[in-house]
């Protein structure tokens, strides 16, 4: 059964349009610093599941496109590299803390679906942006609300 989620990333670091320019369309999704994210990715996602890529902290906050989740149980490598910003003094190549999913684009939407707009559809209830004190980076997407919100994203 897919699975539905939403990854949150800040577009002058990582965006959707960096995602489609990588090779093969491709990307592990690392720098995860928050343990209940860090579980989601390493015990509830699946090969085949989909993913809104949603821009937060800019200009036009909203989801920008899809991705699914191409590859699972990948180790976080920045977590022991000294000089990454995710570096982990405590965890070690043989207890690592941080794991990671590959994800693969699939499209980018004709114009980002602002969280304003996301705020005002009264079927979205359940998801964590609509919820006060939610500040997930990672994050189940109902399927019912995921169907809304694709709805919505790839209207011109």
């Amino acid at each position: 059964m897919t699975q539905h989620w939403l990854f949150k990333t800040e577009p002058d670091a990582f965006s959707i349009s960096d995602l489609a320019s990588r090779p093969r369309k491709r990307e592990g999704w690392d720098g995860v610093r928050n343990y209940q994210a860090r579980n989601f990715m390493r015990d509830d996602m699946n090969v085949g599941d989909l993913a809104f890529i949603y821009h937060s902290s800019c200009k036009n906050i909203g989801i920008a496109g899809l991705a699914k989740v191409s590859n699972i149980g990948l180790v976080d490598n920045a977590q022991f590299n000294p000089e990454s910003r995710y570096f982990d003094p405590k965890s070690t190549p043989d207890n690592p803390r941080w794991w990671m999913v590959e994800l693969e684009h699939i499209d980018t939407f004709p114009r980002i679906l602002s969280l304003a707009s996301i705020k005002k559809m009264p079927d979205i209830t359940e998801l964590g942006l609509v919820k006060k004190g939610s500040r997930l980076s990672i994050m189940p997407v109902t399927a019912n609300e995921f169907s809304i919100l694709l709805s919505h994203a790839k209207r011109d």
